[in-house]
């Protein structure tokens, strides 16, 4: 494909591009005689030599006005302005599984109940919640919450709804609609539990890794380091890697002996860098000041992991 379609620096440009994910995938052009009489007589010599064709009726050539979906999500151009949300076959595939739950679950506990649910919805929210998906995010609340409703009408059918509604939901801030129920540990324990509400799920856009970054040169270090940072902040997973380090430094950067703070921010760094063959493992990582960081590699400075002290971690609480 690039050598057919070479992205010139100057003159005609055909704009034809690929993105693919396993055996999904999709290709643009600046037209669609080109897509037509170009590209996919070249897909089809590439799948026939390898014994493959093409489905018919998964092969579409649509204009970006009309907007195709892709990976359960809708990519379509609105008044000039390209948009991608979650597809309606992803939201009514979501909302057929909640109902399913629901339905099949007429006996259950409402916390139980919560707790078959809120896994489906928040995966499904995470996976959405790169794109334009607030306002879908809401209305699928809206429509949960009635499936929830009918389900506690159901169950009690000869009560009022003011008597339903002081059952099944609670107040949380402004919202006084949240479905909650309790479960009982095998201690004996009573724990509340609340359904999660996609609205209240963060927007945060993906950004890309550009094109002329290279992970193997030492020039583009920083970057890739600067990208885990971001993408270890916004997981469960990785802000528990940064408690980890933090504690393990007795949150101490290692350059300047200063405390490390939400104040003072701090940095990802690779002792042995990953240009280098080192590891995103979190003993090649230490965590440092932005300066200290930018010291350390203008400068070439060495860096070496600290070794806690005994008695230093407990009340330690700068990081959060």
């Amino acid at each position: 494909m690039q050598t057919r379609f070479p992205k010139p620096k100057s003159g005609y440009n055909a704009k034809v591009n690929l993105v693919r994910y396993c055996d999904d995938w999709i290709i643009t052009a600046c037209s669609r005689d080109v897509l037509d009489q170009e590209v996919k007589p070249l897909v089809e010599r590439f799948l026939a030599e390898r014994g493959l064709c093409l489905s018919p009726h998964k092969t579409r050539i649509v204009h970006i006005d009309e907007g195709f979906d892709f990976l359960g999500q809708n990519v379509r151009m609105y008044q000039g302005k390209l948009l991608i949300k979650p597809s309606r076959k992803s939201i009514k595939s979501l909302l057929r599984k909640v109902r399913e739950v629901i339905k099949v679950n007429k006996p259950t506990p409402a916390g139980q109940l919560i707790g078959q649910l809120n896994p489906l919805l928040r995966g499904w929210a995470n996976y959405h919640r790169h794109v334009v998906s607030k306002v879908i995010f809401a209305k699928m609340d809206h429509a949960i919450f009635q499936a929830l409703w009918r389900w506690a009408k159901r169950r009690h059918p000869k009560k009022s709804p003011g008597w339903i509604r002081q059952k099944y939901f609670t107040r949380v801030a402004d919202n006084h609609w949240v479905f909650f129920g309790t479960t009982t540990t095998s201690q004996g324990k009573t724990r509340e539990h609340r359904l999660i509400r996609l609205a209240y799920t963060p927007i945060k856009r993906h950004r890309k890794v550009q094109a002329e970054a290279n992970p193997y040169d030492p020039e583009w270090e920083r970057y890739f380091e600067a990208r885990l940072g971001v993408k270890m902040a916004d997981s469960l997973m990785g802000r528990r890697s940064l408690l980890y380090l933090w504690r393990e430094q007795n949150g101490i950067c290692p350059v300047c002996q200063q405390s490390i703070t939400t104040l003072t921010g701090w940095h990802n760094h690779h002792i042995v860098w990953r240009s280098k063959g080192g590891s995103d493992g979190a003993a090649n990582r230490v965590l440092l000041h932005p300066n200290c960081h930018r010291q350390v590699h203008s400068q070439g400075l060495d860096v070496a992991k600290p070794r806690p002290q005994k008695g230093r971690l407990k009340g330690l609480s700068g990081l959060r």
